[in-house]
């Protein structure tokens, strides 16, 4: 195989990684001080594994700028959820009266600090946001959503 195809199907690979999370795979998304996540789509097929590394790449203070991330349950309120959760510092911003909507979270981060979950996939098809609790993050756009396709 020339050295040209072998460079094209190495870098599809990585594309292929970055873009879609499969069974058993990891996903690392960055989070960082202007409250914005590195990854705003990941594609997962029903009944996998799916691994995320959530990375705060920040430099503020963890009271000033921590982040989370928290996948919720299919068509859960999003903006409900973050309202709720502004109130909810004792929880690490999980909302006790809505944690039952949380698939996954991870722990708030300071920075340089990293978490990783790792969940089985929901079996229906559909959308799945997950944002940062943290207030007033997903108002700013701090979210994003993972697409589960049938298996």
């Amino acid at each position: 195989m020339s050295c040209f195809k072998s460079s094209l199907i190495a870098l599809m690979g990585v594309f292929m990684i970055g873009s879609v999370a499969q069974a058993g795979q990891s996903v690392t998304v960055e989070a960082n001080d202007q409250m914005k996540f590195t990854v705003n789509k990941i594609e997962a097929v029903a009944g996998s594994e799916l691994t995320i590394v959530l990375k705060n790449v920040g430099s503020l203070p963890k009271a000033a700028m921590g982040h989370n991330l928290v996948v919720l349950k299919k068509d859960t309120n999003a903006m409900a959820f973050a309202g709720a959760a502004a109130a909810a510092a004792a929880t690490e911003y999980i909302p006790a009266q809505m944690k039952d909507q949380v698939l996954a979270a991870t722990k708030l981060l300071g920075p340089n600090e990293e978490d990783t979950i790792t969940f089985t996939v929901p079996d229906a098809p559909g959308e799945y946001v997950y944002l940062c609790s943290f207030p007033a993050h997903f108002m700013v756009g701090m979210k994003g959503v993972i697409v589960v396709t049938a298996k």
